[in-house]
């Protein structure tokens, strides 16, 4: 899984994208608390934290599904929620937990969300993709006869149609095996590499957190506890390993 582009130069870091002091609440709950954070081109963030920690919700505030309570997400220098569609072409998202419309085929579901990013020449670009992701054997398959491998394939090779400048991804190697999780991984660090994309991520797998993150932020209860590199962050909390980490996050509050 090679995608081709431009050698990655040694470029001052360039800021895209910046949330300022988003707070979301749900009735009595703060699902987010005061989250500020800046992600730079080129780099590959993950997000981790326990179940219930606020990743998800950050994540939908990051692509404008939720509205915040309070504070703002500026991307490529513009605010979001002014901006919503000009920023939204740029960007694309996956999640293993979002189902893709499962009566169609797999080209067909390719061509859907193909012509709602206005792709050109999309034909050729999604014969690459299917490709790219090993599953070009499929493409008159029907979805619903996808295994989940496949159908976490198939939605990955969807969130790369429009060439996206910052990918969203959420547990995007969850339910594939060892082999094709590392090739998962080796194309996002590529797609880094070449094209300078811009990788957010969640993921429960704190060795692959390790392997494929330039740095990571750690939620606790909708607040950032951590936000550095995963060495930075093994430092801080004294611990060997990121697993060690989250188990000690997990089990109780504070640095001990």
């Amino acid at each position: 899984m090679k995608e081709t582009g431009l050698a990655r130069k040694v470029l001052m870091p360039y800021p895209v994208l910046q949330a300022n002091r988003l707070v979301k609440k749900f009735k009595h709950t703060v699902a987010v608390n005061s989250a500020s954070f800046t992600v730079y081109e080129g780099e590959i963030l993950g997000l981790l934290g326990p179940n219930g920690a606020g990743k998800t919700t950050l994540m939908a505030l990051l692509l404008d599904l939720l509205t915040p309570t309070s504070g703002t997400v500026s991307i490529f220098g513009m605010e979001l929620r002014k901006n919503r569609e000009k920023i939204l072409n740029q960007v694309n998202f996956s999640s293993t937990y979002i189902a893709m419309p499962l009566s169609l085929t797999v080209r067909e579901n390719m061509v859907f969300f193909a012509m709602l990013y206005h792709v050109p020449d999309y034909e050729k670009r999604i014969g690459e993709l299917l490709a790219l992701c090993e599953i070009d054997h499929l493409t008159n398959c029907l979805t619903r006869e996808l295994s989940t491998g496949q159908l976490s394939r198939l939605n990955l090779a969807k969130a790369m149609l429009n060439r996206p400048k910052i990918l969203f991804l959420d547990e995007p190697t969850a339910s594939l095996d060892p082999e094709m999780a590392q090739k998962v991984r080796d194309l996002l660090k590529n797609l880094r590499d070449t094209l300078r994309c811009t990788v957010i991520y969640t993921s429960h797998n704190m060795l692959e957190i390790e392997q494929i993150s330039d740095r990571i932020i750690f939620l606790n209860r909708g607040e950032i506890i951590a936000d550095g590199t995963p060495r930075q962050v093994m430092e801080l909390y004294q611990k060997r390993n990121l697993e060690e980490v989250f188990l000690k996050v997990a089990r109780g509050p504070g640095i001990q």
